[in-house]
């Protein structure tokens, strides 16, 4: 008999144990059930002097407590957990409990201490732990990263727990890496990205029964849309949260973040919800409450005071952390939260009229923006980094077995060891693809980037000299695109962009290349087109679009339409670079011209 974690223990299968590993399976897919079964067993198991099923019981019931209860609660539950396992041998348990209690030592607010315990049994427990159990220690080290600020090591440990995933039977840990994943890549300021996640996790949760994972989505969510410029349409999931009950069977007591809808409610302009909010935050703030709660906080009730023209009063909200946040990195608050509170702190000297402060704190926040780009860039290469890192960990264990045990069973095991190497590799190989994607893909259109276009077009161009046919480049441009964003939204003008994206994938040849050349800007590569030919495919998108955007556009959405200027490495013959210049000089012709059209290369010169 095997434990869930893959490994064999002397513990008997008697009905309490079995009831107490129905109560451990179920943590994440339901939380209510999880522990009324946690709960029967612990019962059950005390009658009987069952200890192993003490262990599994004790478990059960102490991952509840970290949400639901104080950390030491959860501690003292997870320490006689501990002590079980031990009792009977069953190290994985083991393992589990003490990822547990560093969980604890985290919510307690030492993410250091958290970390260094955590990373004693990496090792180990990649070695014994298997599946959601080995995604559990995994995101556990990169929830230590993320609180510390280096989201570069906690993108990359996440990652791995969704590798080692894949070939699980997800009992609902699944939806904790979606959302997890989605709180890094917020982190990072790739909001699309993370609402993506958010999204796939909030679908996943529809079919669990877990109040609490629902609230920590939807709070994500709220932070996503609000970043994103959309906070009306986080309102519905602030009202949402705000009717789960904080207990055991809602979102819990633990991080309410309420600073967080009241920051929502107040970029949407609702004052009195915002302020209600605010007056929650106060009450629910406490010593376990994390900084960056603290700082939004701060920042929530600064944008409240400018709201009602108490600017005075909004500079002193902000001034317990001010000296801190502006002299540095400060342990536990995230950049984001970094870069919020010294954009606040900007826009509130201004509404004062010191234009110096303003423009320090502006400076301030240019620096830690920038910093946060950087870090962006080096998570997606850290995270190949650290898949080969753990593959290496793999095959020296494999290599270690096999050099102990020389009886069939150890040629077994090798063997068993070697499968789950070659799975590894089939992983790095699959994360490596996805990168390259990440690195080729515009997020939003699902068209190739300018990176790519650059990176192709020098050999299809010398592909086309070679073989004396034309190489044909579109430059579009959408017409009056900025008057779409400023009056209907960034949401409404990132749909079209998502449709033209689609639209043009819809209607390319499998030779063609479609670009997202730059904002509103494409790029189509034809190869063996005339420029009259490309001229033509052009006209026929232009017809296409002008039907199909209208179809899905905004009532009050005047006719959309694009301008595009084509050529072809025959009558433009020369660089790449010269020949991108020629069409981008018709397509000015056109939009000069007065829009709505196509024009060639041919014609503008021939105009000139």
């Amino acid at each position: 008999m095997f434990s869930m974690a893959g490994t064999a223990t002397p513990t008997p299968r008697t009905a309490a144990w079995r009831q107490a590993r129905r109560a451990w399976r179920l943590l994440y897919s339901d939380s209510q059930r999880c522990t009324a079964e946690a709960d029967a067993a612990l019962a059950n198991a005390r009658r009987r002097g069952d200890v192993g099923a003490e262990g599994w019981a004790r478990l059960a019931r102490g991952f509840n407590l970290i949400w639901y209860a104080t950390p030491d609660e959860a501690m003292h539950e997870l320490n006689r957990a501990t002590a079980a396992f031990a009792a009977t041998g069953d190290r994985a348990g083991e393992l589990l409990a003490e990822v547990g209690l560093a969980r604890s030592v985290w919510r307690r607010g030492d993410y250091r201490a958290s970390l260094q315990r955590v990373l004693r049994l990496r090792d180990e427990g990649l070695q014994r732990l298997r599946d959601d159990e080995q995604g559990m220690l995994l995101n556990t080290i990169a929830g230590c990263y993320s609180e510390l600020g280096e989201s570069q090591q906690a993108f990359a440990y996440m990652f791995q727990a969704m590798q080692a995933l894949r070939a699980a039977r997800s009992q609902g840990f699944d939806v904790v890496l979606y959302c997890n994943l989605a709180h890094e890549l917020i982190q990072l300021g790739d909001y699309h990205q993370a609402l993506s996640y958010v999204e796939q996790g909030l679908q996943r949760c529809r079919r669990l029964n877990n109040p609490r994972l629902l609230s920590v989505l939807a709070i994500n969510l709220v932070i996503c849309l609000t970043s994103l410029q959309r906070p009306a349409e986080a309102l519905p999931s602030v009202h949402q949260l705000l009717q789960l009950p904080a207990d055991g069977s809602g979102r819990g007591p633990a991080n309410a973040h309420y600073e967080t809808m009241a920051l929502a409610a107040l970029r949407a302009g609702d004052l009195a919800l915002g302020e209600r909010l605010l007056a929650l935050a106060g009450e629910a703030l406490d010593r376990h409450t994390v900084p960056d709660e603290r700082i939004t906080l701060q920042v929530a009730t600064a944008e409240l005071l400018l709201a009602r023209g108490r600017c005075r009063d909004a500079l002193a909200a902000l001034q317990p952390s001010a000296a801190a946040l502006c002299a540095g990195r400060v342990e536990g608050v995230s950049l984001r939260v970094h870069c919020h509170f010294l954009h606040a702190l900007a826009a509130v000297h201004e509404r004062l009229g010191d234009a110096p402060g303003a423009l320090a704190a502006l400076r301030l926040w240019q620096q830690r923006y920038v910093e946060r780009g950087r870090m962006a860039s080096e998570a997606r290469y850290q995270a190949a980094a650290l898949q080969t890192e753990l593959l290496r960990l793999q095959a020296q264990l494999a290599l270690a077995e096999a050099g102990r045990r020389r009886t069939e069973r150890a040629h077994a095991e090798l063997e068993a060891a070697n499968e789950q190497l070659e799975r590894k590799v089939v992983e790095v190989q699959t994360l490596q693809q996805a990168l390259q994607q990440q690195a080729t893909r515009d997020f939003l259109t699902g068209l190739f980037n300018r990176r790519h276009l650059d990176e192709v077009l020098p050999g299809m161009l010398r592909q086309a000299q070679r073989e004396g046919q034309p190489l044909a480049v579109a430059i579009i441009d959408l017409d009056h695109f900025k008057s779409v964003n400023d009056v209907f939204g960034h949401a409404a003008g990132d749909r079209l962009l998502s449709n033209f994206g689609r639209m043009l994938a819809a209607h390319s040849r499998r030779s063609d290349v479609a670009c997202r050349y730059g904002g509103e800007e494409f790029c189509l590569l034809l190869p063996r087109t005339s420029v009259a030919a490309a001229r033509r495919k052009c006209q026929q998108l232009l017809k296409l679009w002008a039907q199909g955007a209208a179809a899905d556009a905004p009532p009050a959405m005047p006719p959309l339409s694009f301008s595009a200027g084509v050529a072809d490495s025959l009558v433009a013959p020369g660089t790449p670079q010269q020949l991108l210049q020629a069409a981008d000089a018709a397509l000015l012709r056109a939009k000069r011209a007065g829009r709505k059209r196509v024009l060639g290369h041919e014609a503008a010169r021939a105009a000139a």
